[in-house]
Order: structure tokens, then sequence, then C-alpha cells
């Protein structure tokens, strides 16, 4: 049976219009108890629509576009990490953002992705309606089967607004996940580095 990351790695999404996201906009307002057509709302769905096209601008996109070709033969075996990659996303259960950063690793197996390719493809999936665990495994799964690297790492820590605006609103908490593929898997001194060079001491 196919992956649902299978199918996000492979085809792009079809773009809703912006009028009609804007009319769902303006729907919500008014069952919110609001005014549309009061001054200061009157051009929010249109806002509103274009701000949420942009947030989820991932389902516009494919590795393959991502990518681009940027695989460049190399005789590098070592770890290559790419820290601290900034990333916005929006909960799938709540629409609210959650932000935070990941810390990307593979190991070459005779090819190296461009540098910013990495942080593309966070941006990539991340600009989806998201949960932190399968954000988490979608990097890894994505980087692991383009470079055919023989270990692919991927830890996220992120703040979520749906746990801090509402709820059980605990400000001060973080979610840390981990996914960790090949050698970085099966073996622990891998794994162990990678997370010292990351300055963490676990996952």
């Amino acid at each position: 049976m196919t992956k649902p990351t299978e199918i996000l790695l492979n085809e792009p999404k079809v773009e809703g219009s912006k009028e009609s996201i804007a009319d769902l906009v303006r729907k919500m307002i008014v069952q919110l108890g609001e005014d549309p057509d009061r001054e200061g709302l009157q051009d929010t769905p249109k806002r509103a629509a274009k701000a949420m096209q942009y947030l989820c601008h991932g389902y516009t996109q494919n590795i393959e576009e991502i990518v681009n070709g940027a695989l460049f033969a190399s005789d590098n075996d070592e770890m290559v990490i790419v820290a601290d990659i900034e990333l916005y996303s929006l909960c799938e259960h709540h629409l609210l953002p959650f932000i935070g950063k990941a810390h990307v690793a593979y190991i070459p197996t005779g090819k190296v992705l461009g540098l910013s390719k990495i942080a593309r493809i966070v941006d990539m999936f991340a600009r989806r309606l998201q949960i932190q665990e399968n954000l988490t495994r979608e990097i890894a799964e994505a980087i692991e089967r383009v470079t055919g690297a023989a270990g692919v790492a991927v830890v996220i820590e992120a703040k979520h607004m749906c746990m801090m605006m509402r709820g059980v609103e605990k400000q001060n908490s973080v979610m840390n996940t981990s996914v960790m593929l090949g050698a970085f898997r099966s073996s622990s001194s891998t794994r162990m580095e990678f997370l010292q060079l990351i300055g963490r001491s676990k996952p």
C-alpha cells in the first residue's frame, strides 16, 4: 500500500483559488459573530486567503522541483549536518502555528545535496498542514530517497500555539521529535555523534 509520505514526495497538490478561500473566510467571520462588511474586516477575507496560500504553499511543490538536479559527486563519506533550520508550520488539528528549528544530517554515498536544498526540503513539508511527528519523518525519508544516503537523522524542536494560546496554555513547553534512518538507527556511536554535534545528549 502506498504510504502518505510517498504521495507527498511525488505529486504537487492542486491549489485552491484565492476567491474561493476568501469566501470561506468571510463565512467563518460571520459564524464567529462579526460583521465582515465593517471597515476593519472588509478586506480581511482576501488578505487571509493570500496568507493561507503562502503558509501552505508546500502543497504546490514536489521534491524533484525542489532538488532541481543539485546532487553533486563527492568522495566524502563523513556526516553532513545542517543545524538550526528555522521552520514555520500549521498544526493540522487547529490550524494554529508551530514554530521551531530542524537539525538534519546524512551520510553521503557518492553524492552530496546542495546546501540550500536541505532547508528547502524542510520548508516544503513544513508549509503544509502538519503534525510535528509526521513532519520529522517526511523530511528524513525525502532526504534518504534523494541522496541514497547511508543514514539520515532529523531532530525537530518546536513550540505549538495550539498548546500555548488555548487548551492547557503552557507557554514554555517545547516538543522534540527525532527520526533516525540507516546508520543513525543501527549505530549508537553515529547517533550520539550527531546529537552531540547539535548540542543534545539524547533525542
